[in-house]
């Protein structure tokens, strides 16, 4: 392989990494928002609509749609129609697992708290 065809790939390989990197940074972004967070962890259970979304979070009507809408344009979750409804659904388990360790992060913290005075 000549010199070239290695920097090349190198240099394709570094934009790759990069690339990953923002992706992800974005993703974890969006989880950064607890009411997105809490409407993912729903969604893990199974495909919701907008009314049993907003019941589960305990958030606006209007806020769960907000959210719901920018996770949509990230392409974290999918909707089909079901007559009149907008049903929501994960778009891979990848992100269900995400949620899942994020939560069981926040649990092994929780455990390991000092207590309150």
């Amino acid at each position: 392989m000549s010199s070239g065809t290695e920097l090349a790939d190198a240099q394709h390989s570094h934009q790759r990494a990069e690339e990953r990197l923002d992706v992800a940074a974005a993703v974890l972004a969006l989880l950064a928002d607890r009411t997105r967070l809490a409407l993912l962890e729903r969604l893990g259970q199974g495909e919701a609509d907008v009314t049993t979304l907003t019941e589960a979070t305990g958030a606006a009507r209007p806020s769960v749609s907000q959210h719901l809408a920018k996770l949509r344009l990230a392409g974290l979750v999918t909707t089909r129609r079901d007559g009149r409804r907008v049903v929501y659904s994960l778009r891979h388990g990848h992100l269900r697992r995400l949620v899942d360790e994020a939560m069981n992060v926040a649990d092994h913290q929780i455990r390991h708290l000092p207590p309150h005075d």
